[in-house]
């Protein structure tokens, strides 16, 4: 008899706040593009919509609350799949800032980053000689000067107004070991419950870089401290996308992709959607002989609250 093949979550990360407009003309930036973009990302595969915002006339990173508004109604209506809301937004936003569309829109799921790190983008300013925003390169450049700040108080902030009391599952991104030491302490203190989803993030300036061998570190890490109480889910940054996701998928894991984290494919052409993407991970996943999870798959193995919980 046939053994059940294990299900891998696949999150698609539709726009984020890295890259910007001059990049890709396949960038999502308002909010029908992002809608259109994560339905058809679901559509492919993807089980958890991971968002953030942009200002539909410039394209500039935005946690207004009324720019998400439009999309997550949307999303709802043509699709099941789990919607997961930034609490990151951009280095530059404050606290306050960046958990205003969480709160207002109180998700079945939120991003939680385990601490402050420096956060570079400024090498992609070497890329490119013009720019279609004034913004573009002045908000790269500041990132050689800003700390993306997590600190100890923001995480419990961010613990208690969107998980304890409105009931969120985090997305744990860990960028490096203290991040998963981090998420272990408020494990022990139990500010956290299981089933912990921890995201590890690798590629980006100022965390790990994106090697087998960093993953392998932080998984035995996590294994370490946490035990059978976290899955984890695998992001890596750059032209490392499908390669990292692949390999942590053999070893267990679930898997991100999205134009947030990469805009390329394996062949180094630039992805035309977000769907792309989710195809080609979907594809490698089925090679190896693993099964796509449904949305409400992610729900059960995650012990979400539920799409009728949300306030959107």
């Amino acid at each position: 008899m046939a053994r059940e093949a294990r299900k891998v979550i696949i999150t698609c990360a539709v726009t984020g706040s890295i890259h910007t407009p001059t990049m890709s003309e396949h960038l999502p930036l308002t909010p029908q593009q992002i809608a259109d973009a994560s339905v058809a990302a679901a559509e492919a595969g993807a089980a958890i919509i991971h968002l953030h915002a942009r200002d539909p006339q410039s394209g500039f990173p935005s946690a207004d609350p009324a720019h998400f508004e439009p999309f997550l109604k949307e999303i709802k209506a043509r699709s099941d799949a789990v919607v997961n809301i930034s609490t990151g937004g951009s280095s530059v936003m404050s606290l306050e800032t960046r958990l205003a569309p969480a709160l207002a829109a109180e998700p079945e799921m939120c991003s939680l980053n385990m601490g402050s790190m420096n956060f570079g983008t400024f090498p992609l300013l070497d890329r490119y000689s013009e720019w279609k925003h004034n913004w573009e390169p002045e908000l790269l450049a500041k990132t050689r000067s800003t700390i993306f700040k997590n600190s100890f108080a923001d995480i419990e902030t961010i613990l208690e107004e969107l998980g304890e009391k409105r009931g969120a599952h985090f997305e744990f991104e860990c960028y490096d070991i203290g991040h998963v030491e981090t998420l272990a302490y408020y494990f022990r203190q139990g500010r956290i419950k299981a089933p912990i989803y921890v995201q590890f993030v690798l590629g980006v300036l100022g965390g790990a870089g994106a090697t087998v061998e960093n993953l392998v570190h932080l998984k035995n890490r996590a294994d370490q401290l946490l035990g059978d109480a976290y899955r984890f889910s695998v992001l890596g940054a750059g032209a490392r996308q499908l390669p990292i996701a692949t390999v942590g998928a053999i070893m267990g894991g679930h898997v991100r992709v999205g134009l947030e984290d990469s805009l390329i494919m394996p062949d180094g052409s630039l992805a035309t959607s977000n769907a792309d993407q989710v195809a080609a991970i979907r594809t490698i996943l089925e090679q190896l002989g693993l099964a796509i999870a449904t949305p409400d798959d992610a729900r059960e193995m995650l012990a979400l609250k539920g799409r009728e919980a949300v306030a959107f």
